[in-house]
């Protein structure tokens, strides 16, 4: 969802929607708040179901708390699913972006929401990435690092401490070099190369060789993660599409 609000561009299909959540992550507290969401009218045709709503306990190997909600939405007639991850305990850095999420339908009002900034996406993906190693199986993180690699500029101190933070926050040690999920052996790992095609049939997007994408997240993450490592400044800039570049560099262009 956070890319089309994001990027003008197509983008893979999401079926499900991550939320940050404040306060109790006990399951009758967040099934109470979304049955209490449902009850809210709109003219937009949908009707959520109050009785649908379900949540589960997800993340129980994880060092933070998160909850899945599921229920039903009625429009004219059609049983939409809808499925809701809430994540408790997020490390939101630089801190929430206040936005205005575009609409469907013209004459509705945009819902303003707070957002996660695309330097906690980039640091909460990359944490994934770090801690799953060769068991990762989320060739959408993949996907998603590379659009925004492609088509973010960002600035390497901000995106240091977002990565700090994260990593910290979820207890996962930074890597001690290349991680494994950035490294050639893992692009050419057979079953790997399996996944990401699948992933691209599934969302009917373009070809893309796993190769070029890892080796283009390594030249975007591990000079950030190697600056963590050493506990050294990073003052660059990253300049979508082209690396990283130090002040003079950029302004030189």
């Amino acid at each position: 969802m956070l890319f089309d609000l994001w990027f003008d561009i197509p983008h893979r299909p999401t079926r499900d929607a991550d939320l940050l959540g404040f306060g109790s992550a006990e399951i009758p507290h967040v099934e109470a708040a979304f049955r209490d969401i449902c009850t809210v009218e709109l003219d937009d045709g949908i009707r959520f179901q109050p009785d649908s709503v379900h949540a589960e306990e997800i993340r129980k190997e994880a060092n933070y708390s998160g909850v899945r909600v599921t229920l039903i939405g009625l429009l004219d007639g059609a049983r939409c699913h809808v499925q809701v991850d809430v994540g408790f305990g997020d490390a939101v850095t630089p801190g929430p972006e206040a936005v205005d999420y575009p609409v469907m339908l013209p004459d509705m009002p945009a819902p303003k929401l707070r957002a996660y900034p695309r330097y906690t996406v980039v640091a909460e993906k990359l944490e994934a990435l770090v801690s799953l190693g060769i068991a990762n199986s989320r060739m959408k993180d993949y996907f998603d690092l590379w659009i925004l690699s492609r088509y973010t500029d960002f600035d390497g101190a901000l995106l240091c401490k977002a990565i700090h933070a994260t990593f910290e926050r979820r207890r996962t040690p930074l890597p001690d070099g290349v991680p494994f999920g950035l490294s050639d052996e893992f692009a050419q790992d057979r079953q790997k190369q399996t996944q990401w095609q699948a992933f691209l049939r599934k969302n009917a997007l373009d070809e893309l060789q796993l190769s070029e994408v890892v080796a283009g997240l390594r030249a975007f993450l591990s000079f950030p993660l190697d600056a963590l490592q050493q506990g050294a400044a990073f003052p660059q800039t990253w300049l979508a599409g082209n690396g990283w570049m130090s002040s003079g560099e950029e302004s030189g262009r």
